[in-house]
C-alpha cells in the first residue's frame, strides 16, 4: 500500500511538471497566441465575472458573519425543516447557488462549513448540487449570443437544473443528521470589521477567479492547437476545459443542432475543467469531498446530454 502511494504521489507530481513546462514551452513558442488568450481572459472577468460576482460574494459573507442568515432560517425552519428534510441549513446555499451561479454554489457552502453551520456530508453534497451555471448566462449567452434560439429556455433550464436538484435533494434526505448551527456568545449584528473582512474576502475571492480563467484560456488555446482543424476534437477538448470558449466553438461549428445542443448540455453540466479547479479553490481546507463532487458532475452531465438529445429529437 505504501508502494501504491508513493507511486502515485511521483505520478501526479511528473503529471504537474509536465503541465508546468507545456505552458512555458507553449508561451515561448506561441507568445502572440499567450497574449491574445490572457488579455481575452482577464478581460471576460474584469467586464463580466468581477461587476456579477462581488457584490454578492461581499454581501453573502455580511450575511453569513453577522449571524443575520441565522435569523432567517430560525424564523423560517418549520417550512424549511419540510422542504428540505429537516436540513434547514442547506436552503440559502441552494437558492444562491441555483440562482446566481458557480462558483457562488460552492464558495456559499464551504463559508457554512466553516462556520459550523452544516456537516461535512451536508456540505459535500450541497456543493455538487449547487454549483451550476447561472440562468442569466445560459439564457444570455448561450441560447440567445451563441446558439440563436430564442424560444427553449424554460426547457433548457430543465434539462441543465432538475438532475443536480433532484439528485442532491435525494441524496440528503439519505443523511440522518443536519448541520446545526454554530452557537454564538453575542447577538446578530454588523461592524466596520466585519465589513472590511467581507470585502478583502469578496476581492480575494474573485482574484483567484481571475488567474484561473486567465490560466485555462492559455490552455483553451494550446488545445486548439493540437486540435489543428479537426473540428470534432476541438469541440471534445475547449468544451472539456473550459465551457465559456467551449460553448462559442461548438455553436460556431458546423455540426447540426441535434449534435451542437446535446454537447453543450453535457459540457456546461458538467462545467468543465476549469470550473473543477475554481471549485477546489474555494473549497480549499474545508474537507469538501472534490472526488465526490467530479463524479456527480459527470453523472449530470451524461444526463442532461441525454435530456438534450431528447429534447433535439421532439423540439427541434
Amino acid at each position: 500500500m505504501r508502494i501504491l502511494i508513493k507511486k502515485r504521489a511521483v505520478m501526479k507530481k511528473s503529471l504537474s511538471i509536465f503541465i508546468i513546462l507545456l505552458f512555458i514551452l507553449f508561451i515561448l513558442i506561441y507568445p502572440a497566441d499567450c497574449v491574445r488568450a490572457a488579455a481575452g481572459g482577464l478581460i471576460l472577468w474584469y467586464e463580466n465575472i468581477l461587476p456579477a460576482l462581488l457584490p454578492f460574494t461581499i454581501f453573502s459573507s455580511l450575511l453569513i458573519q453577522s449571524g443575520y442568515l441565522d435569523d432567517i432560517v430560525r424564523t423560517l425552519k418549520p417550512a424549511l425543516d419540510r422542504m428540505f428534510f429537516h436540513h434547514s441549513q442547506a436552503a440559502y446555499p441552494v437558492a444562491a447557488g441555483f440562482l446566481f451561479g458557480f462558483p457562488i454554489g460552492s464558495k456559499t457552502t464551504a463559508d457554512l462549513l466553516r462556520e459550523g453551520k452544516l456537516t461535512l456530508a451536508e456540505a459535500s453534497i450541497l456543493c455538487a448540487m449547487c454549483n451550476n451555471i447561472s440562468p442569466v448566462f445560459i439564457s444570455a449567452y448561450l441560447l440567445i449570443s451563441s446558439l440563436g434560439i430564442y424560444d427553449k429556455t424554460w426547457i433548457t433550464y430543465a434539462v441543465l437544473y432538475l438532475p443536480p436538484f433532484l439528485s442532491g435533494m435525494f441524496l440528503l434526505r439519505t443523511q440522518k443528521t443536519a448541520g446545526q448551527p454554530k452557537k454564538r456568545t453575542s447577538i446578530s449584528g454588523l461592524n466596520f470589521q466585519m465589513i472590511d473582512a467581507s470585502i478583502m474576502n469578496g476581492f480575494e475571492t474573485l482574484l483567484k477567479l481571475g488567474g484561473y480563467i486567465m490560466l485555462f484560456s492559455l490552455l483553451t488555446q494550446i488545445c486548439m492547437r493540437i486540435a489543428d482543424g479537426n473540428e470534432l476534437l476541438l469541440m471534445c477538448l475547449t468544451g472539456l476545459t473550459e465551457i465559456t470558449n467551449g460553448i462559442h466553438v461548438i455553436a460556431q461549428s458546423s455540426a447540426p443542432m441535434s449534435l451542437k445542443y446535446p454537447l453543450i448540455m453535457g459540457f456546461t453540466a458538467f462545467g468543465g475543467i476549469s470550473g473543477f479547479a475554481q471549485t477546489a479553490s474555494m473549497t480549499k481546507n474545508t474537507g469538501i469531498s472534490m472526488r465526490f463532487y467530479l463524479l456527480f458532475r459527470i453523472c449530470q452531465a451524461c444526463i442532461s446530454g441525454l435530456l438534450a438529445w431528447a429534447v433535439c429529437q421532439w423540439y427541434f
